[in-house]
Formats: C-alpha cells, structure tokens, sequence
C-alpha cells in the first residue's frame, strides 16, 4: 500500500465532511466516513454504499461516529454535550456507538473512531471512573467485531491522554490524532504531543489552526490547511519520526458548499503532496 495515500473526511447524509462526489473529483483514494443517520444503517443501505464506493474508487479507512444534541459552540458547550462523558446521554449513545460499529462491520471496516468528550484529569472523580468503564465496554464491543476503537485528539493533553489509555486498558484502543486540536482546544503544543502519544496514533486528521489569545478559554481559529500554527512539514516529519505510514485525512469544517470545498480542499491536497514528495 502506498504511503501516506491522501483522504478526506466525509459523509453519506448526516451533513458532516465533504460531499463523495466532491471527494471523487479530488481524485483522493480514501475517506474516513461520519457515521450516517440510524435509519439508514441497514445491511441494504451498507451493500448500496459498498457499490457506490467500488464505483468511485474510493476506500474507507475510519466509519467515525457522532450523536444527536452534540455542540461544538464553544469550550463549554463541547464539555456540556459531546461524546460519552455527559452522563445523561451516555447510556443511550453507548448503545448508537456499538449500533455504528456493528454498521462499520457490514462496510468491512475494521476502525471506528469517536470523540469521546473532555474528560476530567481528575483519575479520582467517579466521572473518570465511568467514562473509563464505558470505554472499555465500547473496546470490548469493537474487539468482537475484529475492530480497533480510535479515540480523536484535543480536548486533553498528552499525558492526559497516555494515563486515560493506559487506565482503560484495552489492546484495541487507540489514537486518531488531529494536530489543529491542540490548537482549539488549548490542550497543547501538538507536534510534543505527537511524539508523546505516537504509538497510539493509527489514523490522523490534516487539520490546521491558530492559538486564541487565551488558550483552553476561548476557542482558537480553524483556517485552511498551511495556514496555522501547526506547522505541517513538520507534523508529516513527526509522522514519518514515530513510523506512521497511514492515510493523510483532510478534515476541514467549512459549510456544504461543494466549489468551496473543491478549492480549498484542493489547495490542502496540493500542499501534502508537495510535502510527501519532499520527506518521502
């Protein structure tokens, strides 16, 4: 398999990520896919989603899962609603992750990925505690389908993230690391983090952001790919340092607006090929 083949994050109907068609005419050989809504996920929709695929040359790499009432508004909001950590919608997103998993088995991908929340850097607060436990029964949900569980960057810092890991304790766990989420988030200087967490990471993001005035307060800036303070010569040189061969997944949130996300996601497209070319 071809190192480093370029990717976007994309979306079959929940209206996150870019259009197939669109990722098709940027010519990128593979996707990580946003879970689409419940009611399509059925072993039909999966076989007419296959073809549809095998059509546009494309390959799945990542089914990435996302829920109802989730808000990403600012830090606040992002704590209050996102992932498994909020107790009174956990139990029921529990059960939708292992739903998009089991869906992500039809597909015959064997990575789903998620985030899971902010949670607290408090190993004594019984929070910590649960979201481990729900962690593991997740992993474990993953594992029986042949499947690794990634966990998406940002809201915590490295260590954070290493003792969470390490808690949790499961062989099929793992890392989807997005650089420009350290930026947002205020959580850390990522290219540290890179080093500190890479072999965790199986799948990452090629995102890019700028610091906000104050850091882990208020949200830092998404801008186009290169333009940040990522640094992404030096993020795919960390890549390459830590051994990690996989996609390069384009994720970048700007709204469904197809010749939009052409130019730009092909100015990004543009960028990690001239990169690639130049580490090797």
């Amino acid at each position: 398999m071809e190192k480093w083949p370029i990717g976007v994050f994309a979306s079959i109907d929940a209206g996150l990520g870019v259009d197939l068609d669109v990722a098709h005419e940027l010519g990128v050989p593979t996707v990580q896919l946003h879970a689409p809504k419940k009611e399509t996920r059925t072993p039909q929709h999966a076989e007419q989603f296959l073809a549809r695929l095998e059509k546009l040359g494309i390959r799945i790499t990542v089914v990435f899962g996302g829920f109802e009432g989730e808000s990403y508004a600012d830090i606040p909001a992002t704590a209050r609603t996102v992932g498994l950590v909020p107790p009174g919608t956990r139990a029921e997103r529990t059960r939708e992750m292992k739903e998009i998993a089991d869906f992500a088995k039809l597909l015959g991908i064997d990575a789903v990925g998620l985030h899971l929340g902010f949670i607290t850097h408090d190993t004594t607060d019984p929070i910590y505690s649960q979201v481990v436990d729900v962690t593991r029964e997740v992993c474990d949900h993953c594992k029986a389908n042949g499947q690794r569980f990634h966990l998406e960057t940002g809201q915590e810092s490295a260590e954070g993230l290493l003792q969470f890991l390490a808690d949790v304790d499961r062989d099929n766990l793992f890392v989807n690391f997005d650089p420009a989420n350290m930026i947002l988030y205020g959580s850390g200087e990522p290219i540290g983090a890179l080093r500190k967490v890479g072999r965790y990471v199986r799948s990452v993001h090629c995102k890019d952001g700028k610091w906000a005035e104050k850091p882990g307060h208020e949200w830092g800036a998404e801008v186009p790919l290169g333009e940040g303070d990522v640094g992404m010569e030096n993020f795919l040189r960390t890549l390459d340092e830590i051994g990690y061969d996989g996609p390069l997944t384009i994720e970048r949130e700007i709204p469904q607006e197809p010749q939009r996300q052409k130019e730009e996601i092909g100015r990004g497209i543009k960028l990690l090929e001239k990169l690639k070319a130049k580490i090797g």
